[in-house]
């Protein structure tokens, strides 16, 4: 450890018991250290200093601190009902700390990162010159080493003894922030309690993923604040790591303990992303000849698509995917239930799974709205699609679903508006894309998630413009002309392989994959890696060629 860190954890020293504000139980210091400072009897997340929070996320002896150089202490010649650098002093002697933050370089199990913590015990964590430089510092050594860039936050907002400074720190950090994102540099946020003001309104949530402790708060003005503005009380949980996982601001909640491990998850995908390419299979799984399916009555296959038994998008991510961590939220104020994602590793390599969840039960059929994605589901997907981009990570959809979510909420939301920018951001996304019909594929709402270089329908699936009741409701102008209709659409993975709409069919198991998940995973496991490694070896500009003219040739009378 550097003098800096020395200094810190001397002045770091506390007493023997501390009173939990959580439950008000007194807890053996030695004993909430083990915990990693999280109670024992309530699970109250206790404060770490930046140096813990350092020496605890990085691996033993990887930990380089920065020491960016510090601004003039006093720009502003600011005085209160004391000067600002008595404040500053007192700050200092307090913590053993240049700043309310520490930077440094290291490695997170054996992975380099370059972390940044705040320190709230430093003037409430605050946004002055000397935070905004060091966390910039930390983004351009990031960006000099191209290596994953963890911010842990813990702040009151942005300094008021230095003024107009103190705001321009929200711009100067925004800005190396975008310059990673440009160099497709992964960004993480742990956010802890409290982060608010310029520091939520900057760089904590410009991060690519954020993942916040139990209960630690986060907001642009303190709770006080808009009670006094708007004269009514707030919800209990307002502004809680669980209030922004439900509102789709943040991607998890993750207790202390295992956060070390979720963020190492992420800084290794980043590592591995464009690693060497897919090992192409021994025989191709993928049924491409027509002739090889048997012959159902289309209705018959519709039923078969929409048994609420077959595998869900979690049934296939937890037996196709080595590992996987679940991403939430648009990041505008929506988690929709019916679309989930995230990112996952196949045979070591790492994949952006993303795609429709229904359900088996009643009940999560409900809550996850049939599958049936709204405007803030395909604004998740267009964000996690976005991720995958910029870290080079190739795209597999799963899409099951019976069409967008229709009503006036969606179209309020515009729900037309976001099934189209999904097209146009598929069409040119630079990665490789694989989108799988498992079940049903209904109309727009599945296309959104179909933009792809390779599209496979499962066996039993169907996809197509139009439900076969919503066809014969309006064509037919009788219900009870559905399978009619099933069979005027050729919604079957035949018809769709004859159409040259899909470039293979996905076998199932006997009884289809409702009858058996796990040899139905297995095949789609052995169709999507096949079609990955035909589509590695490819350049970017080779990629969207093909893409593009994949979609320019429908309707133009070709030879499929």
């Amino acid at each position: 450890m550097t003098e800096t860190l020395t200094r810190a954890a001397d002045a770091a020293a506390e007493p023997e018991w501390s009173r939990c504000p959580g439950c008000a139980v007194l807890v053996y210091r030695r004993r909430l250290d083990r915990t990693l400072g999280v109670c024992p009897e309530c699970g109250h997340h206790h404060r770490l200093t930046a140096a813990r929070r350092l020496a605890w996320l990085l691996d033993a002896g990887s930990v380089r601190p920065l020491e960016p150089p510090l601004p003039a202490d006093d720009p502003l010649g600011f005085a209160d009902r004391r000067p600002y650098p008595e404040r500053l002093a007192d700050a200092r002697g307090a913590t053993g700390l240049d700043e309310a933050v520490l930077c440094a370089t290291g490695t997170i199990r054996g992975d380099e990162v370059v972390v940044a913590a705040m320190d709230f015990r430093y003037l409430g964590g605050s946004l002055g010159s000397g935070v905004g430089e060091a966390i910039t510092v930390a983004a351009e050594t990031a960006l000099a080493r191209r290596a994953p860039f963890v911010i842990v936050t813990a702040s009151g907002g942005a300094r008021m003894q230095e003024g107009a400074l103190a705001l321009m720190q929200m711009a100067k950090t925004s800005a190396a922030l975008a310059r990673l994102d440009e160099a497709g540099i992964l960004t993480i946020t742990l956010v802890t309690d409290p982060t608010y003001g310029g520091v939520a309104a900057s760089y904590a949530t410009l991060t690519d993923v954020i993942i916040a402790e139990p209960g630690a708060r986060m907001g642009f003005a303190g709770p006080r604040v808009i009670e006094q503005t708007i004269g009514a009380s707030l919800p209990e949980d307002f502004q809680t790591a669980e209030f922004l996982l439900a509102h789709g601001l943040i991607d998890d909640v993750r207790p202390r303990a295992t956060q070390r491990a979720a963020i190492g998850h992420l800084v290794a995908t980043a590592a591995r992303a464009g690693a060497a390419g897919w090992d192409p299979p021994e025989t191709d799984p993928v049924v491409r000849d027509p002739a090889r399916l048997a012959e159902r009555p289309p209705a018959e296959v519709v039923r078969t698509s929409r048994d609420v038994q077959r595998p869900t998008f979690a049934d296939y991510a937890s037996r196709i995917l080595d590992a996987f961590a679940e991403l939430h939220g648009d990041r505008i104020g929506d988690d929709d239930p019916a679309v989930a994602g995230g990112l996952g590793w196949i045979d070591g390599r790492p994949v952006m799974l993303l795609g429709h969840q229904k359900g088996h039960a009643t009940r999560e059929l409900i809550d996850r709205n049939f599958g049936r994605a709204r405007p803030g589901g395909h604004r998740k997907a267009a964000r996690l699609m976005r991720l995958a981009a910029k870290l080079g990570v190739p795209v597999v959809t799963l899409i099951d679903t019976s069409g967008a979510e229709p009503g006036v909420a969606a179209e309020e939301e515009g729900q037309a508006f976001t099934v189209a920018a999904n097209l146009r951001l598929m069409t040119r996304l630079p990665v490789p894309i694989v989108a799988v019909v498992t079940g049903e594929g209904g109309s727009g709402g599945a296309l959104a998630f179909g933009i792809a270089d390779r599209v496979l329908v499962c066996e039993n699936a169907t996809y197509s413009v139009i439900s076969p009741e919503g066809c014969a409701a309006i064509l037919w102008r009788d219900a009870a002309a559905a399978p009619d209709a099933a069979a005027a659409l050729r919604l079957d993975a035949g018809s769709l392989l004859r159409l040259g709409v899909a470039d293979g069919v996905v076998p199932e198991p006997p009884g289809g994959a409702a009858a058996d998940h796990a040899q139905a995973a297995a095949a789609l496991r052995a169709t999507v890696t096949a079609a990955l490694a035909e589509l590695a070896p490819l350049s970017r500009a080779d990629l969207l060629d093909r893409r593009h003219a994949r979609f320019r040739r429908y309707g133009r009378g070709e030879a499929e």
